[in-house]
């Protein structure tokens, strides 16, 4: 019956999206997360021992959402419950929307989809030309593709409700104290460990998910530049994308006024990217969560 609700949870995620008249009304889960999250930053992110609190904090939050989950799956009408939160929790049509917006409004103008990038990624905006804004949205796609699509939707097959929200957690409390800042290089430092292990299978997995819905060959590009990446994970679905589309990604990006050192994904791909592989790149998104849907309804059917 997991699989079952999940193809349903996919299925209404696709169609409904994130409602703007209910999240203006009400705090979106992921927000929730955040608030725990910082909760436990401004309480325990002090002292001698910050990597110890941060594992307590990790271990803490885990054991959190695993028993929320448990808890509404034994609710009455569980399984609609666990159907409904899944389906928020999952994000394929809120990241097809944003990255959308950003090639219409590169269209219009290049400050306008310099502002459109702006909402999707951490990199500064100010001085990307337009080929810059469109990689930085297809890299934002690829990645997110993984965190937000695949990775939840892989936990929710293995482990339920718990799985997901465990994951989720882990995930935002990554984007929120995993970066090596001197702040939280060492309390951030088990949630960036764990997050790195909760994504290391669906990474790979998106990847492969890319190759099948595009060419092959995105594979052998993934396995070859993936691990060059800073990052254990994203460099899998961004060389893929890189490949799919025939673009160069990542490589040098400015973070806070620095340059990176970031190698390339696809180093052969040479031309300048467009708004019109912006809009390519949504339709890999889609390609492969009409597949992730198809796999899924054949687990559930057997």
């Amino acid at each position: 019956m997991t699989a079952a609700i999940l193809a349903a949870a996919m299925a209404l995620d696709a169609l409904l999206g994130e409602p703007k008249w209910l999240w203006s009304r009400a705090p979106h889960p992921a927000v929730l997360m955040g608030r725990l999250v910082e909760a436990f930053d401004q309480s325990l992110n002090r002292g001698d021992a910050r990597r110890l609190a941060g594992i307590i904090t990790v271990s803490a939050l885990s054991a959190l959402a695993i028993a929320l989950g448990l808890l509404i799956q034994s609710l009455p009408l569980g399984w609609l419950w666990s159907l409904l939160l899944t389906a928020i929790l999952l994000a394929q049509r809120s990241l097809t929307e944003h990255v959308t917006a950003v090639a219409d409004a590169l269209r219009i103008s290049l400050s306008e989809g310099r502002h459109a990038v702006s909402m999707i990624v951490g990199r500064d905006p100010d001085q990307l030309d337009e080929p810059a804004v469109a990689r930085a949205a297809i890299e934002s796609a690829a990645e997110n593709l993984s965190d937000g699509v695949i990775a939840p939707a892989f936990w929710f097959l293995i482990a339920g409700l718990p799985g997901i929200l465990a994951y989720k957690i882990i995930n935002t409390a990554d984007s929120m104290i995993g970066h090596r800042t001197e702040r939280h290089e060492d309390f951030g430092w088990a949630s960036a460990r764990l997050d790195d292990v909760l994504n290391y299978i669906p990474a790979r997995l998106t990847a492969l998910l890319i190759a099948l819905t595009t060419k092959l060959s995105a594979l052998k590009t993934a396995t070859q530049d993936g691990p060059k990446h800073r990052s254990v994970n994203a460099g899998w679905p961004e060389a893929a994308m890189a490949a799919a589309l025939g673009l160069s990604l990542s490589g040098p990006r400015a973070y806070g006024g620095e340059m990176t050192d970031d190698p390339p994904m696809n180093a052969t791909g040479t031309r300048d990217a467009t708004p019109g592989d912006i809009t390519a790149a949504v339709g890999v998104l889609w390609r492969v969560w009409a597949v992730t849907l198809a796999v899924v309804c054949v687990v559930a059917l057997f």
